[in-house]
């Protein structure tokens, strides 16, 4: 089932994109749980499949804003440097480790909406990345249950701004307002039950610039939940992003950096796809 978050008539709501067409769930469920997260939090997914199964569908996804599909979304992890394909074009040698950095709900847009190229730079660069949604609570989560605890799967842009990323620090880099953009939904896992035979595929203005299966992960879904729940409990709601292939534009000759007008696409097999005009800042 696609959930996401949604806006009609100045309205924010959530619902479940089925086959019939969208089911506005905040509408009936919205009183005791306002928000897709809220769902989540209280571990009802299945009464939110029940109902969407058991609703008539009213609208369409050309009636409506797509929003990031959590909006209030409360931690964002992320995963740098986790594609073997990626590693070997940076020069660098496989990582021991995770390693690990956050971002800012504000620091992405939503599918069909703008990216922000910003004032102070112009070294804007695009990462297609596979990214989950945790459902269930846990700490010292071992692998092989791992997957347990994944609600669904959605896509991320990881929008890197490369001179602060690489002469500042990567929070800053990595945290400019809308730089980068999560959408277009949210897949449950029931869909997807094994992460790690997906493809994943970049476009620029139409020309493929990333491809990849996402078993070229150097540490897959399940190894990435075991080592953050060795540091903190992994709560509903948590978003982690599992990093990016090679192909992106710090590493070509010359740099391919994103430009105003530019269209960049994500799309992973079995999710989706999400898509992205770039702005300058105003």
């Amino acid at each position: 089932m696609k959930c996401l978050s949604f806006s009609i008539d100045g309205r924010s709501t959530y619902g479940a994109l089925l086959d019939a067409g969208l089911v506005d769930l905040g509408s009936v469920l919205g009183d005791q749980y306002p928000s897709l997260l809220d769902v989540i939090e209280a571990g009802q997914w299945a009464l939110m499949a029940h109902t969407a199964h058991n609703t008539k569908p009213q609208l369409s996804l050309t009636q409506v804003v797509l929003q990031l599909p959590m909006p209030n979304v409360k931690r964002i992890f992320c995963v740098g440097r986790n594609y073997k394909g990626h590693v070997a074009e940076v020069g660098a040698k496989l990582p021991e480790h995770p390693s690990l950095f956050l971002r800012t709900a504000q620091s992405l847009a939503p599918t069909e909406q703008p990216i922000v190229r910003p004032r102070v730079s112009t070294n804007f660069d695009f990462e297609g990345e596979l990214t989950f949604v945790i459902g269930k609570a846990g700490r010292h989560i071992p692998k092989e249950n791992a997957l347990q605890h994944v609600f669904g799967y959605t896509i991320m842009n990881d929008g890197s701004v490369r001179d602060y990323q690489f002469k500042h620090s990567v929070a800053v880099g990595k945290n400019f307002e809308r730089a980068g953009s999560m959408g277009p939904w949210v897949v449950t896992s029931d869909e997807i039950p094994d992460p790690s035979k997906l493809i994943l595929s970049t476009h620029l203005n139409g020309q493929q610039v990333q491809h990849s299966p996402t078993d070229d992960l150097i540490f897959d879904v399940p190894t990435i939940i075991a080592y953050i729940s060795q540091f903190t409990t992994l709560q509903p709601g948590d978003v982690i992003a599992t990093g990016t292939p090679d192909g992106v534009g710090f590493v070509r000759t010359p740099p391919l950096w994103l430009q105003p007008n530019d269209v960049l696409t994500v799309t992973i097999s079995g999710i989706g796809t999400l898509t992205n005009k770039v702005i300058d800042e105003p």
